[in-house]
């Protein structure tokens, strides 16, 4: 018994299939890389995998190339992501997502008869999955660790929602001061960014994506109800890249030392 294969076909699957992967992984870690070079990581993955298959190697050589060796390929081209830590997390989220996306394609294969719905049900799996994995971790985090935070700065008082984050370890490196992130809409409401460029500065921080920079505000004052009023004079805030809380839950995130 024997199988033909159509290269052609074989490429374009798994093409279709490791970009999505790569999407995915990209969005949720963050990594701010171009379409374009996600997709020369999946295209380059998508080549190797072909010969790989074509290639005339024991068995047990192709597994290792296949889920090791191609898939850091792809890793490092599509997301260049080479650090440690960082490679770890996009090599642990590739394979859950494969997995994910894998399962559920065998699952609804048998009752879809075109090979373009098959594509469009993988395409709906991308977006499901970067919105589930963005959910999740509201759903399980405390409430507790959520306080109403007021903002005092020319004048003008902002009522936010803050989170307790203790992976905010962020401080500036001229004072010292323990900075609070701020989600970027909320950061243009109160600060007008646009119009008044003078009032920020910026520091260095490192982020999943690698090195980047954060722009950085003097507010007057901030009070944080937590059981307590706490007051901080002149608090440091941080303009965050993305949105902090796609549901809407808070809209900073505090760095626990501004309580010390």
């Amino acid at each position: 018994m024997y199988y033909e294969l159509y290269i052609d076909v074989f490429f374009l699957e798994n093409f279709m299939m490791d970009s999505l992967i790569l999407l995915a992984v990209n969005r949720v870690l963050k990594c701010n890389r171009t379409c374009g070079r996600v997709f020369a990581g999946a295209a380059l993955g998508s080549v190797l995998t072909c010969l790989v298959v074509a290639a005339q190697i024991p068995g047990i050589i192709k597994l290792i190339l296949f889920h090791t060796v191609i898939s850091s390929v792809m890793i490092m081209t599509g997301l260049q992501v080479r650090a440690g830590t960082q490679f770890i997390k996009a090599f642990f989220l590739l394979y859950l997502a494969a997995f994910a996306a894998g399962g559920i394609l065998q699952m609804i294969r048998p009752y879809i008869r075109w090979t373009s719905l098959l594509y469009a049900a993988a395409a709906a799996f991308y977006f499901l999955f970067t919105r589930l994995w963005k959910i999740i971790p509201s759903l399980f985090r405390k409430k507790g660790q959520i306080y109403e935070v007021s903002v005092f700065t020319a004048g003008n008082r902002y009522e936010l929602k803050a989170l307790c984050d203790t992976g905010n370890v962020l401080t500036d490196p001229l004072t010292g001061d323990p900075v609070c992130i701020l989600d970027p809409r909320t950061a243009e409401h109160i600060f007008g960014l646009s119009g008044i460029p003078e009032r920020f500065r910026y520091i260095p921080y490192r982020c999943v994506g690698g090195e980047s920079v954060m722009k950085i505000f003097r507010a007057e004052q901030m009070c944080i109800l937590a059981g307590e009023e706490t007051w901080i004079r002149s608090p440091l805030l941080g303009v965050g890249e993305a949105v902090l809380s796609e549901t809407g839950e808070y809209q900073m995130l505090l760095n626990p030392d501004v309580f010390h």
